[in-house]
């Protein structure tokens, strides 16, 4: 539909409103719907021109869905190059420290002091005898309905999930641990987005792999001692959901990402 704008159009209209509303000599008195006409047209008219106006040339019930994922892109787009950019001065930070810690005692031996902290601070990549947990969202139903009382909520993998296999790998030993590939600490925060995991600004989508090193033993005690991760196991036999356990060498990446904290506060 092409709406119709500007100073002359709005003179039409107003030019017919009005002649409408005059008496015409020679003739009868119009009867009521006659002048109610021109009113209603002029009523549609500024509708009409208003919406145009609004619109700007766009669709008012345009659908935003492919903006948000183009801007989803673009910011994923951003923060990976941020990261690249933050990785590239890191390495030229290290790279004039080690040529000064030549002709600097200090500091060769700060540089020293904190080489020597880096395996526990999870800055180093590490090997070894371990465990790996595969969590997957369960199959979609197909044709089928759903049965009584279950929604598809039930059928993905939560934050709480995830969250339950990590508590329960840090309680059971672990010495180092990565999820997606990513190591992470135990300051490290899991969040979900609907079906995704949100871990150090990126997105991950099932199925999760969570890496620990440990005792095997140690580790698999642990995951069926913890109450959060039985309840999953229920979970997982009333509705089908993915999970994998594999004893294994296993290896997790060194962490790359800011160990800055916000705020911290000492144990008592």
């Amino acid at each position: 539909m092409e709406y119709t704008s500007g100073a002359a159009s709005w003179q039409k209209v107003i030019r017919r409103a009005v002649a409408g509303l005059l008496p015409r000599r020679g003739r009868q008195r119009r009867p009521g719907w006659s002048v109610g006409v021109p009113l209603i047209a002029a009523a549609a008219g500024l509708l009409f021109t208003t919406t145009a106006t609004t619109a700007g040339g766009t669709a008012l019930r345009e659908d935003r869905r492919p903006e948000l994922n183009q801007l989803i892109e673009e910011r994923r787009t951003q923060v990976e190059g941020n990261e690249r950019r933050a990785a590239r001065l890191r390495a030229e930070v290290e790279s004039e420290t080690a040529v000064l810690a030549d002709t600097d005692a200090p500091i060769r031996a700060q540089q020293d002091r904190a080489k020597g902290s880096e395996q526990a601070a999870g800055l180093t990549a590490l090997a070894g005898p371990g465990i790996t947990i595969e969590l997957n969202d369960a199959p979609p139903p197909g044709a089928q309905p759903l049965p009584k009382g279950v929604s598809y909520d039930d059928l993905v993998i939560h934050q709480g999930d995830v969250q339950a296999v990590v508590n329960a790998l840090w309680a059971g030993g672990a010495e180092a641990m990565s999820i997606m590939n990513v190591r992470v600490l135990s300051t490290s925060a899991v969040r979900c987005v609907g079906n995704t995991l949100l871990l150090h600004g990126r997105v991950y989508s099932p199925p999760f792999k969570i890496v620990a090193i440990g005792d095997p033993a140690a580790l698999q005690r642990s995951l069926a001692s913890s109450k959060g991760v039985r309840w999953f196991m229920d979970a997982v036999d009333a509705y089908h959901l993915g999970y994998k356990e594999d004893v294994s060498t296993v290896t997790v990446p060194a962490f790359e990402d800011s160990t800055a904290l916000r705020s911290a506060k000492v144990p008592r």
